[in-house]
C-alpha cells in the first residue's frame, strides 16, 4: 500500500500560518490546480485511501475484539467513515476489492452498533450503519443481507423517540444532523437513492418530517420572523452539524406542503437576513456576534450547499440562488482554513463551490474546488498531523469529518466534478 508519506511534502508552502488567505493569493492556489492533472489525483487518492485504512481498520482487525481497543463505529470520526470513503473509492474506480472491504467493515461495526442505542443518525449512529450495510450488500447482489440491514434500519424508524414530538429547549431526541431526527431522515434518504424509494414507507418517514417541522415551530420564540428554530444543548445552533443549516438542508429532500415549504422558506430568509454585514458570513448560532467561523460545520459553507439545495427545489425564488453565490464568495475570500477534513477543513470548503458548479455551471467554481484540492495535494500530511500525536488521535486524523478520509472523498470527487456530493451531507 502507498502510505501518505509519499504525497508531496510541503515546501514553498511553508509560510501558511492562518485562516485568512493572505499567505496564499489567487495566483499561488491556481498555479498549483493547473500543475495536478487528473491522473495525479486518481493516484492521490487511491494512495490516501490505503492509508486510512492501514491506520484506521487493518490496525484494528489484527488486534481483535480482545484487545481492549474500543472501536468507533460511526461514519463522522470513526471506522465507517473508512468504509465509506472505501465504496466512493469502488464508485471512482470499479475496484472490487473496495467494496468487499467495505462490506467487511460494516459488519464489524454492525456488531459494535447493536450493542449501542444511543444515537440514530447517520454520521454518529446506527442509522449509518445499516443504511451504508444495506447499499454495499445490494452492490454486491447479496439482497438477503441487505434486506436484513434494512429490517434493522426499519426497526429504528419504528422506535417511538423519533416521531413523537414536539419537545423544544433539549428535551427527547434532538432534531440535528449529527444526532438527532434529520440524520436519521439523511440516513433514509440515502437508501432510497440507492437502493429505491419504495424500499422504505414513506408514512413512517413523513411522521419523523412532521416531527421535525413541529419541533422547529415549538422552537420559534417569534414564527413571523423565523417560523423554524431549534436548539441543541440549549443553543441554537445555525450550521449544518447541529443547526438550522443541516436540518433544513434534509426537509428540502421531502414533498413538503405550501405550508411546510413557506416555512422553510422563511426560515431561509431569516437567516439570510442576519449575515453579518461586513463579511456576508453567518453566525455559528443565534445572536452570536462572533464572525470567525467559514466551515461547513459553522457559518458560509454549509449554508452554501443548503442554498444552491434550496435554489434547486424552489425554482422561482432567485434569492436563494443569489444567496449561494454570495456564501461562496465569503468561503472563497476567506481562504483556507488549517485543517483538513470536512468539517472545519479545507476539503469540506471546496464543496462549497463543487455545489455551486452544479448549480450554475460556470467554471469558475470548478476551478477554486481544484485550487482546494490542490493545496491539500501538497499540503494534506502536515495539516492532518498538527494535534495528532498517535494512538486514538491518529484514528481522528484518519476519520472522515475531522482528517484525510474526506480529503480522499474529494480527490476521488474531483474526477468527475459534476456528480460530486458532500459525502453524508449531499445526495
Amino acid at each position: 500500500m502507498s502510505p501518505v508519506v509519499e504525497l508531496p511534502a510541503s515546501s514553498s508552502q511553508e509560510g501558511h500560518e492562518d485562516s485568512n488567505g493572505e499567505q496564499f493569493g489567487l495566483v499561488d492556489l491556481k498555479a498549483m490546480s493547473l500543475s495536478l492533472p487528473a491522473e495525479t489525483l486518481l493516484r492521490a487518492a487511491v494512495s490516501l485511501k490505503d492509508q486510512v485504512v492501514q491506520l484506521s481498520w487493518i490496525g484494528v482487525r489484527e488486534l481483535g475484539s480482545g484487545s481492549g481497543r474500543i472501536l468507533d463505529p460511526s461514519v463522522y470520526s470513526g471506522v465507517l467513515g473508512t468504509a465509506f470513503t472505501c465504496l466512493r473509492a469502488y464508485e471512482a474506480t470499479g475496484n472490487q476489492q473496495d467494496l468487499t472491504l467495505c462490506a467487511e467493515i460494516v459488519d464489524r461495526c454492525s456488531d459494535v452498533a447493536r450493542g449501542s442505542t444511543r444515537h440514530v443518525t447517520f454520521l454518529c449512529g446506527r442509522g449509518g450503519v445499516y443504511a451504508l450495510g444495506a447499499v454495499v450488500a445490494n452492490y454486491m447482489g447479496d439482497h438477503h443481507k441487505r434486506d436484513s440491514y434494512l429490517n434493522l434500519f426499519l426497526q429504528v424508524a419504528q422506535e417511538r423517540a423519533l416521531p413523537v414530538g414536539p419537545e423544544e429547549g433539549g428535551f427527547g431526541m434532538s432534531y440535528d444532523l449529527l444526532y438527532g431526527r434529520s440524520g436519521f431522515l439523511w440516513a433514509a434518504l440515502f437508501i432510497s437513492k440507492y437502493i429505491g424509494e419504495d424500499k422504505l414507507p414513506s408514512d413512517l418517514l413523513m411522521s419523523i418530517v412532521d416531527a421535525v417541522l413541529a419541533g422547529g415551530r415549538a422552537g420559534a420564540s417569534d414564527r413571523s420572523s423565523c417560523p423554524l428554530m431549534y436548539r441543541w444543548h440549549g443553543t441554537r445552533y445555525w450550521g449544518a452539524a447541529n443547526g438550522l443549516a443541516g436540518i433544513l438542508h434534509v426537509l428540502l429532500h421531502f414533498p413538503l406542503s405550501k405550508e411546510n415549504a413557506e416555512d422553510v422558506k422563511g426560515t431561509l430568509r431569516y437567516m439570510m437576513s442576519k449575515r453579518f454585514p461586513h463579511s456576508g458570513n453567518y453566525p455559528s448560532s443565534e445572536g452570536n456576534q462572533r464572525d470567525k467561523l467559514v466551515q461547513w460545520s459553522h457559518g458560509a459553507t454549509g449554508m452554501a450547499i443548503t442554498l444552491c439545495k434550496a435554489s434547486q427545489v424552489f425554482l422561482g425564488d432567485r434569492e436563494f440562488r443569489g444567496a449561494a453565490i454570495e456564501a461562496g464568495e465569503v468561503v472563497w475570500k476567506n481562504g483556507l482554513v488549517k485543517k483538513v477534513g470536512l468539517a472545519d477543513g479545507v476539503a469540506g470548503n471546496a464543496y462549497a463551490f463543487l455545489s455551486l458548479y452544479q448549480l450554475t455551471g460556470e467554471s469558475i467554481y470548478e476551478e477554486r474546488a481544484k485550487a482546494f484540492a490542490s493545496f491539500l495535494y501538497h499540503n494534506a500530511r502536515k495539516l492532518a498531523s498538527m494535534g495528532h500525536a498517535g494512538g486514538a488521535d491518529r484514528v481522528i486524523a484518519c476519520s472522515l469529518f475531522q482528517g484525510l478520509a474526506g480529503t480522499a472523498c474529494l480527490w476521488f470527487d474531483m474526477l468527475a466534478p459534476e456528480r460530486s456530493r458532500f459525502p453524508g451531507y449531499e445526495l
